[in-house]
């Protein structure tokens, strides 16, 4: 089997283009099909959104499960709401 270069270990990195994580270029690719000043605005904002989580070590899912589990609070109830 010939060798590519690439390893299945390398599945589990962020995806990345050039400098910036690839969640962010979604919101520049549109940046360029509509080039609007509001679609830029937008696209810079998720561009510094998604280097904050960078600084911070975070990953856009991680993200999602933190925001998720502050929003929940300390107190994890055992019985569903329904049997209360």
């Amino acid at each position: 089997m010939a060798s590519t270069g690439a390893h299945w270990r390398d599945c589990a990195r962020t995806p990345r283009f050039f400098f910036m994580d690839a969640y962010a270029f979604f919101p520049l690719f549109l940046f360029v099909l509509h080039i609007r000043l509001w679609t830029f605005l937008t696209a810079l904002g998720f561009m510094v959104f998604f280097i904050l989580l960078e600084r911070f070590k975070f990953t856009l899912p991680v993200f999602a499960r933190w925001v998720r589990s502050t929003l929940a609070g300390p107190l994890r109830v055992a019985k569903p709401s329904w049997r209360m």
